[in-house]
Parts: structure tokens; sequence; C-alpha cells
């Protein structure tokens, strides 16, 4: 029997149950007995029917779907964020859609648009930012969007981040108290609110010191501009003893500059340190300082937001802000007990 020819019926017919119970069978977040379940599912293999998901959004208007942006997967941090969001909105019985888009207004925004003629439930952006423009369309169609790992000053939109400016001064605060004299800072997207907050906490940290920065480069979250970066404070007439980069995936970039291109030891002669606590950041090649971004709480947090905004509990958007924690390792002179 051809596959596209094979309906619900004729599942029921040969499971010897009703065209409703094979339904309720293939419908999240509804249930039929084990008995019942067996008997559709040995029928459902042997005749190869799979349930048209497209007939199903049309007829209850909802398509189950979740479109998810993403723009930086070369950043570690992402693969393992968006691993974790779809596998749990696949737990809630949702299909994952993903999309990439270069983090510019224009491209999110042909993304977006490419996105709405899903007619998906929901969307996720993860690294980008929203237009107004974009939000509002969104807010008129009533698909609610969340924010993963980024925050804009819209009202309309939900967002769930970690707390960048106390994540920078909490390295600011270490380094200082490493003996450092000659502190420098590598910055991600100058237009990201998360690099821009990473390092107001990071000034504020050194200014509470009595310190101000030594020098500033800009790596635009990419790991060949960091390199320049680093090419650009290390060879320069003096340079800095301790270096904070705006994230791991950066931060990287300027380790194996600062070893492999000039030689320079990690810490005796520079402390590196980043922030995001990818998995990499472990291994005994990189060894980094950094500031761990709570993965699991933020796609829990995530998936919550858009559950609750789809169901229409939520009577506001909301921003949930959460701890980052420091993570000491080798990549950085410390404090000496005393």
């Amino acid at each position: 029997m051809a596959n596209e020819k094979i309906t619900s019926l004729a599942v029921a017919e040969l499971a010897g149950v009703s065209q409703s119970a094979v339904s309720r069978f293939f419908t999240p977040g509804t249930s039929v007995s084990k008995k019942t379940a067996d008997k559709i599912r040995t029928a459902a293999a042997q005749l190869g029917y799979r349930p048209n998901i497209l007939a199903r959004s049309l007829k209850s208007g909802k398509s189950r779907i979740i479109g998810l942006v993403v723009a930086y997967l070369e950043n570690y941090f992402y693969p393992e964020a968006l691993e974790r969001l779809s596998a749990s909105l696949q737990k809630e019985g949702y299909h994952v859609l993903v999309f990439m888009a270069a983090p510019t207004e224009t491209d999110v925004a042909q993304v977006v648009q490419e996105i709405l003629d899903y007619q998906v439930d929901g969307i996720v952006l993860a690294s980008t930012e929203m237009t107004s423009v974009l939000a509002e369309r969104c807010e008129a169609n009533g698909i609610p969007v969340v924010l993963f790992n980024r925050a804009q000053e819209d009202p309309r939109l939900s967002s769930v981040s970690s707390d960048n400016r106390t994540g920078g001064r909490m390295l600011a605060n270490l380094l200082v108290a490493g003996g450092h004299e000659r502190i420098a800072y590598i910055a991600g997207t100058e237009s990201a609110l998360t690099q821009r907050d990473r390092e107001a906490g990071f000034r504020e940290g050194l200014a509470a010191a009595g310190r101000d920065l030594f020098a500033r480069e800009a790596g635009d979250f990419k790991f060949e501009q960091a390199q320049t970066a680093a090419r650009r404070l290390f060879n320069a007439p003096q340079r800095p003893d301790a270096v904070f980069v705006a994230n791991d995936h950066m931060a990287f970039a300027v380790m194996d500059v600062a070893r492999f291109e000039l030689g320079l030891s990690i810490p005796d002669d520079v402390s590196i340190v980043g922030y995001d606590d990818v998995p990499i950041a472990a291994w005994p090649a990189y060894n980094l300082t950094t500031v761990r971004q709570d993965v699991e709480a933020m796609v829990r947090e995530t998936v919550a937001m858009l559950m609750g905004a789809m169901a229409n509990k939520l009577d506001e958007p909301r921003r949930t802000v959460l701890d980052g924690a420091l993570v000491i390792r080798k990549s950085a002179r410390t404090p000496k007990p005393i």
C-alpha cells in the first residue's frame, strides 16, 4: 500500500480500535491505554503509517512547530544549548526547525519572515536580536518570541540570559587580586547587550579597585578576528599582563596566538580569562578560567517561558537573568594564600 494512501482509518481497522483512539495516540499531550497503544503501534508499523502533521495543523490551527534561530554555531556554547533546547521542546510535543541567520538586522528579518511562513507556534532567537517591526508583526500574529542568551529593551519580548554584568565584575576582581597591573579586554560584537554588559561589569570591577582598562580590542565574537585582536595587543610596545576575552570561543584564539605565535607562557607571562565555560574550556590544552553560564537552567527557563506564552498564561513578557559561576582553572594567576 502506497504510504500516502494510508489513513488513520486503515490503522484503526487493522488494530481493531476506533479512529479516535488512533488520533489520540498520535496527538502529543493525549493518551490511550497501554493495550490500545501496543495495537496501534503494531498496526501503524505494519502499514508504514505516519500521521499527516500539516493536515492536522490546518485542522487545529496549531503547527506544533517551534522556529529556532541561531547565528553562531562555530561558538561551542550554542551547539550544546541548541541540542538541549531541541530535546526539551520535543519532550513537550513540538517539532523544531533550526534556521541560521547572520547577526545582522537584515538577515534576521529575512529569516524570521521565512519562519512565519511555516505557521510556527513560537520562536526562540539564540545569539540574535529582533527588530521592532518584526516584534510587532509576531505580536499581531499571536506568536510568542523568547530571546535566548540575549536581552533587548523592547517590552514585547521575553528573554533568558545570564547576569553578564556581575560575571564581568567577578573576573575583574580575580585579575586585580592576582596582582595584574596591565589588564586588557577583547570585546565581542559591539551592538550585543551581552557584550556591553560584560564589559560594563568588568570596567566597574576595575574602577572599584582604582584601576582603568590598560588596552581594548574587538573580536566580534569571531575566532579569526580575535586572533587579529590578540596580535595587536601582544605586539604593542608594552603588552598586557592579563586579558579578559568576552567569550571562550575567542579566548581559545587568543591563547593560541599567545603561545604558538609569540611564545608566551600562560599564565606566567599573561593571564587569559573567558566567559561561558564551554566543554573545551576544561580540556588540559586550555584549562581556561571563565564564568560558567548555567545552560541547563537557561534552557529550562526558556522552554517554560515559551510554553506559558503559547498557553496564554503569561500576562506580560518576562526577563529572566540567571547567576553565573566563576570557574577557576590554570589560565590565570590567582591570589596567593596568606
